[in-house]
């Protein structure tokens, strides 16, 4: 099987995601790029039918027309957005999106995602992109503009689908993940502070100014 261990760490990761509410049954994908040929990526409807539950080979092989090169499953709609990323910038080695529970009350209300914790930080600003319906072209074609204007700060990065979800972009699949994981602490503590805000207890500070660690 190509790229076993890979198509393995994907399949171990999506449940992950799933287990833990970040992502739902409303969808979510994943992609790795393998070399210039190939990349993996989950199939479509994973989280709707198989509830991100795959095996190994239900995780496919894609080449550079988007083509199955080998594995169980159909390619998901959302793979414009996948291929925008990667042909515009080479460092991207993976594109995560997924529907994160707390994230999504930013990303669905259009709101920037408050950057509060130090373990984001290197992230910057989290912005949630104009509404284009899921799967479209239009989508992919917001990211792609995004992805342009970020240039090198592309990687690492990480922004909000209005009323849909979040993208993530890294060098791999694990520092991807661990990424999502980060933003779903910051998003949960960015909507109590901004509740603690509203109600003068205390005031919202993003605190700019501190030496915070971004390199790890």
């Amino acid at each position: 099987m190509l790229y076993q261990k890979e198509r393995e760490d994907l399949a171990k990761i999506v449940k992950t995601m799933f287990d833990r509410f970040e992502t739902n049954a409303a969808g979510g994908n994943v992609s790795v790029r393998m070399n210039s040929e190939h990349i993996i990526m989950t199939p479509t409807l994973m989280s709707q039918a198989k509830l991100c539950d795959l095996s190994p080979y239900e995780i496919l092989v894609v080449d550079n027309n988007n083509e199955v090169v080998e594995g169980d499953g159909r390619i998901t709609r959302e793979i414009n957005l996948h291929r925008a990323c990667y042909v515009e910038n080479p460092k991207i080695g993976c594109v995560l999106h997924a529907h994160p529970k707390e994230s999504m009350l930013f990303a669905t209300l259009g709101m920037e995602l408050p950057n509060l914790t130090e373990a984001t930080q290197k992230l910057g600003r989290i912005p949630t992109l104009n509404f284009a319906p899921a799967t479209s072209p239009e989508l992919a074609e917001i990211v792609r503009k995004h992805v342009i204007e970020l240039g090198e700060k592309a990687v690492p990065s990480a922004s909000l689908l209005n009323k849909h979800g979040i993208v993530v972009l890294e060098t791999t699949l694990h520092k991807a993940y661990d990424m999502l994981e980060r933003i779903e602490y910051n998003a949960y503590i960015a909507e109590k502070a901004m509740v603690f805000d509203a109600l003068g207890i205390k005031k919202l500070a993003h605190d700019r100014e501190l030496n915070y660690n971004l390199e790890e």
